[in-house]
């Protein structure tokens, strides 16, 4: 992040800050949604630079339970596609998509 002195203060430009919500449907009710939770966690701290900030295990049919995640990331760092990727790629889940994205500015 650029910064400027001002006078005897510096002043720090912050861009856009988005906060992002993932669903991320487990592949079976045998899943394990805390070894899950752990490996999602770590792909979005490895993207985003922090881990989720919450998560909020949903109750979908037969027992089956979507995680739903959320986190925040730099608007700058662009689309979450490739964060999608990598989770769909992990063991244990079905499917992840972006069910929901605000925008904060800072």
């Amino acid at each position: 992040m650029p910064a400027q002195n001002v006078g005897s203060q510096v002043q720090t430009k912050m861009g856009a800050v988005v906060i992002i919500t993932m669903r991320i449907m487990p592949a079976s009710t045998d899943t394990d949604l805390t070894k899950l939770k752990e490996s999602i966690n770590a792909e979005i701290e490895k993207f985003a630079g922090k881990p989720a900030g919450n998560v909020v295990e949903s109750p979908v049919a037969f027992g089956l339970k979507a995680l739903d995640m959320t986190f925040q990331m730099e608007e700058a760092k662009g689309s979450v596609d490739p964060l999608e990727d990598a989770i769909r790629a992990l063991d244990g889940v079905a499917s992840a998509e972006v069910t929901r994205l605000d925008r904060a500015l800072g």
